[in-house]
């Protein structure tokens, strides 16, 4: 069974058809994640909502963009969904937080060290987290593309053992959810490829995510050892199912891959400050089943100007991402022993990420 889950619900599990919040729908929501905690399970809830509710509070202003709505009714709004899930998870003995993030909070390894530590403080003390992008802060580069690239961080972030997505749909779906001779996938294993044509890439009424995100997040997060669910919301005792592995369930489960270390699962989210480009067989090394360092001797360029200690984007000769490291040498000394054998690595293996094809 799961120790930690990390679960994120959708802006249409959310609200109703008008765009208002759905009171009496998030209280069943919220008496699964109560009856999970009471299995000793912890929730690090996930949860779109703050700007549907702005809009049911303060409705559309007269003047102002797309922007300046947002975060007004974010920042009306952040305030009634808290209130509102304090109200719900104290009907059975539980209190919740609000922890609002941006993408800021990841690149940083000081402030995702410091967000980590106040997660882990509200778990030991049976507070349940319940996260948002902050919207009233978060525009242009420092949004997430929804709050299903949000709840795959903080997975990675809390070392979660699962991440449950709850749409409005039941999965993904082998052709358009509208057709009915198209079904749920149940399992996709690593590196199962999937058409792309049979996810749709737009965003739901509520929401910036569609499914197209999701099976993103979901194939990322799987393939850094982590079990992922995507679920119907709207199906009863959902969750509960799926921790009970429950056979009939419907569900797409993401098989998880090789389990990666918590700096590994960073490493992809921080700012990088350089790129070596390297050569074919240093390409094939490093794709291979064995574990690989990158080596000088492999290294055919550098650009830009880092240091020790710093992350760096690894690519081929073409300029295909290859994946990301911290550097054991400043670009300088990088570059004078480029191509050269019988030195330390560039990039060991345990601070390497490899891009997931």
């Amino acid at each position: 069974m799961y120790r930690r889950i990390t679960l994120k619900i959708g802006s249409n599990v959310l609200t109703l058809s008008d765009g208002h919040p759905n009171e009496a729908h998030m209280a069943r929501l919220v008496a699964q994640i109560a009856a999970l905690r009471e299995k000793g399970i912890e929730v690090l809830l996930v949860s779109s909502g703050a700007v549907a509710s702005g809009r049911k509070v303060i409705g559309t202003p007269r003047d102002g963009d797309s922007v300046s709505c947002r975060q007004l009714w974010a920042a009306v709004g952040q305030i009634y969904l808290i209130r509102l899930y304090s109200e719900l998870f104290a009907r059975h003995g539980a209190v919740c937080s609000q922890v609002l993030a941006t993408k800021e909070d990841f690149r940083d390894r000081r402030h995702f060290l410091n967000m980590r530590n106040c997660l882990e403080t509200l778990l030991r003390n049976r507070v349940v987290p319940v996260i948002n992008e902050n919207d009233v802060t978060s525009v242009n580069e420092l949004m997430f593309t929804d709050n299903d690239e949000l709840s795959g961080l903080i997975t990675d972030m809390m070392n979660s053992d699962a991440l449950i997505i709850l749409s409005n749909i039941d999965g993904i779906y082998n052709g358009s959810p509208d057709k009915p001779d198209s079904k749920v996938i149940p399992v996709i294993e690593p590196r199962q490829n999937i058409v792309s044509k049979f996810l749709a890439p737009t965003s739901s009424a509520f929401g910036r995510g569609g499914m197209l995100t999701k099976f993103s997040i979901a194939r990322r997060v799987a393939a850094s050892g982590v079990p992922v669910h995507i679920a119907n919301g709207f199906t009863d005792h959902i969750l509960e199912n799926i921790i009970s592995e429950k056979a009939e369930t419907v569900q797409t489960y993401f098989v998880p891959g090789r389990k990666s270390t918590p700096f590994k699962k960073w490493l992809p989210h921080t700012t990088v400050k350089g790129t070596v480009r390297i050569n074919k067989g240093a390409a094939e090394r490093l794709a291979g089943q064995q574990a690989s360092s990158l080596l000088l001797v492999g290294v055919t360029h550098i650009d830009g100007t880092f240091l020790k200690g710093d992350v760096i984007r690894i690519t081929d000769e073409q300029g295909k991402l290859i994946g990301l490291g911290r550097s054991e040498y400043n670009a300088n000394t990088a570059r004078k022993k480029t191509g050269e054998r019988n030195h330390k690595p560039l990039v060991r293996y345990d601070y390497l990420y490899l891009n997931q094809q």
